[in-house]
């Protein structure tokens, strides 16, 4: 499972949402076992249809994704100020490096945005370290009617590597 949730960062909100599998600790996975041994434990699942699904999911979740270039295009033409970086890792990771005009994501900011912020204007764009976490949060914004809500894809991670060499990078212990 480790290496299909490399593959398929949407993975398991997907699972979980279609079959109920790796949300809770009742249906929940470890990252060494294997998707056909997980069929097999959950009602002898067929391996092809739930590939076929993650597939399917995957495309889905490429439409929440923006690419660091894309966004670094956005952030350069007329209208920059319709997009509000949103960067959803901890006080820390955002002390320590962030993307120039984010904003750290906190609770009380997260009430402002559910209770006040238009649903149909901008663009939010949720950053983490490397893309999984922000993808199920743009999930959540989707949810709420933030139609225009996306991931950073490959996180600050990504926009270290492609964008802003020198942004530090970083490992979580």
């Amino acid at each position: 499972m480790q290496e299909l949730l490399k593959s398929y960062p949407g993975a398991q909100r997907a699972l979980f949402r279609q079959y109920h599998i790796g949300g809770c600790s009742s249906c929940g996975f470890r990252p060494d076992e294997t998707l056909e041994q997980i069929c097999a434990r959950n009602e002898q699942l067929k391996l092809d249809e739930v590939l076929e699904f993650l597939e399917s999911n995957r495309e889905e979740d490429r439409k929440m994704m923006v690419e660091p270039e894309a966004l670094q295009a956005q952030l350069n033409a007329p209208g920059r100020d319709a997009i509000k970086l949103l960067d959803i890792r901890t006080r820390d990771e955002f002390d320590a490096v962030h993307i120039e005009g984010s904003v750290h994501f906190t609770q009380p900011l997260m009430n402002e945005i559910l209770m006040q912020w238009p649903r149909d204007k901008g663009v939010l764009v949720l950053i983490d370290h490397e893309g999984k976490r922000s993808l199920d949060a743009t999930a959540y914004f989707f949810g709420q009617g933030f139609k225009n809500a996306r991931a950073l894809a490959g996180g600050i991670d990504a926009w270290s590597e492609r964008i802003d060499p020198d942004l530090p990078r970083y490992n979580l212990e």
